[in-house]
């Protein structure tokens, strides 16, 4: 018969070493100090017990998943967009563990800790993580929104809220967005239209958290310039770079890597649909600063400056008498 872990520390330790939780701070606590099973309260309701697991690394892909309700673009989460914990994760090893549900399939499903996940997988460190049965699916979201706190959405992520907020009818326009997510109603246009940029083009980035508002709004504009079918050629020069476009760069640094991905993408988009240029004058200057002339086909346009009555007279009698 299996024996449970709570069980084993007390066998070994003359106790169990078990934590409630009643607040943010003491849960922070005994998740500092890893304790082996946490009680807490979600969303100040039910009181769950969460077991710490240690995940071996060669086995966080197949065992675990992500929240498929998490706000967290997956996809983007690479050593630059995880630089701030990724160094410390190789040499010290993980020191939050995440927190999880175990789910209908048996794997552990990701609530807390997407970011923690990817750095081990990265790192190649065993992933260390509370789990907990019977979480239902608004709980759920609860714990995951709440950990997307401590981390900042990028500008994409928002939007996508945001968009989403939209399409259920829950907020009626822009306005009500910004007063939503407290806001200004220009961050909701910025995230709006990051949003409906496809990923291939915002994966092409190092860090998209890293991508300002202005830089999104001009891509937003310069991509939907395109016909349909040089916006398929774009993202399939996206694709056909053997991962994405940053990977190819031998710069160093995330700024310097972000300004040259938007200036490949400008130079794509720039030979899929030519910058229109203005057609060169054909302005012919005949008495300097007073009289020039335009010819187009049959057609002459004449510019006169300086003309009093007299000479305005003389010239339209001798039009006149040329064309009449």
């Amino acid at each position: 018969m299996a024996i449970k872990t709570s069980e084993l520390n007390a066998k070994l330790f003359g106790k169990a070493n078990k934590r409630r939780a009643t607040s943010p701070v003491e849960a922070q606590a005994a998740v500092k100090e890893k304790a082996q099973v946490i009680e807490l309260a979600i969303a100040g309701q039910d009181l769950v017990a969460f077991e710490l697991m240690s995940v071996p690394a060669s086995e966080i892909e197949s065992q675990t998943v992500v929240f498929a309700e998490n706000s967290r673009e997956q996809s983007f989460l690479n050593e630059h967009a995880l630089s701030d914990i990724l160094v410390t994760l190789k040499e010290r090893g993980q020191q939050y563990p995440a927190v999880g549900r175990r789910n209908a399939e048996g794997k552990i499903e990701v609530l807390d800790g997407s970011r923690r996940r990817m750095s081990c997988i990265l790192a190649q460190k065993d992933f260390l993580i509370y789990v907990a049965d019977d979480i239902q699916s608004d709980h759920a979201k609860f714990l995951s929104d709440v950990a997307n706190a401590h981390k900042p959405l990028s500008l994409y992520e928002r939007g996508r809220e945001m968009q989403a907020k939209l399409d259920s009818g829950t907020a009626e326009d822009q306005k009500a967005l910004a007063q939503m997510f407290q806001c200004s109603e220009a961050l909701v246009s910025g995230a709006l239209k990051a949003a409906a940029l496809p990923l291939e083009l915002l994966q092409a980035y190092p860090n998209v958290s890293d991508v300002g508002r202005p830089t999104i709004v001009k891509l937003h504009k310069q991509y939907f310039s395109l016909p349909q079918k040089s916006q398929e050629m774009l993202l399939e020069k996206c694709r056909k770079e053997h991962g994405a476009i940053w990977q190819q760069s031998q710069s160093q640094g995330v700024a310097r890597l972000t300004k040259e991905v938007s200036s490949q993408l400008e130079a794509w988009i720039e030979e899929l649909l030519p910058s229109k240029k203005e057609p060169a004058s054909d302005k012919v200057e005949l008495v300097k600063g007073r009289v020039s002339y335009t010819r187009k086909g049959a057609n002459l346009s004449l510019s006169l400056k300086k003309v009093d009555d007299e000479v305005m007279q003389d010239i339209l009698a001798y039009v006149q008498g040329k064309l009449a």
